[in-house]
């Protein structure tokens, strides 16, 4: 089975023939599975996964930024969660991006996204992030105000997606690729997982009333999702729409594009040569030569 082949239609690779209406929340590519049977598929490809990150790390040229938006209970905490269980914590950041802060409402919509970038050899995870700007804002104009732009024209939403265009084109030029994902998830399932918070005490504290008021916005964020990715899918920093209703192919959809990205870098470990090598040998020769040592004394 190649995952690949299967999650490539996913990727926005035509953004102006982009239509949000055409993907289909329980869409599974194909596959007939349930959660039991696509573990086996996870777990080796989070195995693949740990593999590449130690490649990336060793490397030291580029950078991962992993990009994550969708509606409430669209799943991204959970992705986060079990695709990303197998590696090492020390080479991946994290960031759940909320209302602005004071601080970061002193900068432009960009800065807090950009103070937050991996470094080389790292993995950074948005669960949400500067593409907020262009969703819950364009929404929610009124949070405009709270910005102090100089200026707001009736063509501030296109000027917002040249500049992500422009920043995420500045980003792979210096050695981070990006990986945007919307999962998109059905206003049933959603209605669905955010009883399931209400009838479980351990979840219940995840429920937020706000999650009640934007669900009816629904329409509206459709098709603020629908301009966005059709505005901000470029060769540079494509969206990959993964249907979010089955959580197992959201998780093995997210997975299978990380791990094509990271294969496609070339990545390798570094060469030992010449004087470092000959030093090395040295040191294994005397650490073996300790061993032996020990070994006759003990006699």
């Amino acid at each position: 089975m190649k995952l690949p082949k299967i999650i490539s239609r996913f990727r926005v690779d035509e953004p102006h023939r982009f239509r949000l209406a055409d993907c289909d929340p329980s869409d599974t590519g194909g596959l007939s599975f349930d959660k039991d049977t696509a573990k086996p598929l996870l777990e080796d490809g989070i195995r693949r996964l740990a593999e590449m990150q130690r490649r990336l790390y060793a490397d030291d040229r580029w950078a991962l930024l992993v990009v994550l938006q969708g509606m409430d209970a669209s799943g991204k905490d959970s992705a986060i969660k079990h695709v990303l269980s197998g590696i090492n914590p020390q080479g991946c950041e994290v960031h759940s991006f909320k209302p602005p802060s004071v601080e970061e409402l002193e900068h432009d919509f960009l800065w807090r996204a950009g103070v937050r970038l991996p470094a080389r050899g790292r993995i950074g995870i948005f669960n949400r992030s500067y593409y907020e700007e262009v969703l819950v804002v364009r929404t929610h104009p009124e949070l405009l105000e709270r910005e102090r732009l100089p200026h707001v024209g009736k063509h501030i939403w296109e000027h917002r997606f040249d500049d992500i265009c422009g920043f995420e084109r500045h980003l792979r030029r210096n050695g981070i690729v990006v990986l945007k994902f919307h999962l998109r998830i059905s206003k049933e399932e959603q209605r669905q997982r955010l009883l399931a918070r209400l009838d479980d005490p351990s979840k219940r504290w995840k429920f937020s009333m706000d999650d009640v008021a934007e669900r009816k916005l629904w329409d509206q964020y459709m098709a603020a999702y629908e301009d966005m990715i059709r505005a901000t899918s470029t060769p540079e920093a494509p969206w990959h729409v993964i249907p979010a209703d089955e959580k197992w192919f959201t998780w093995l959809a997210v997975a299978a594009v990380i791990i094509e990205a990271l294969e496609q870098l070339d990545l390798k470990y570094p060469e030992v040569e010449g004087r470092a090598l000959a030093e090395l040998k040295k040191v294994r020769h005397a650490l073996l030569s300790e061993g032996s040592r020990g070994r006759t004394k003990s006699r």
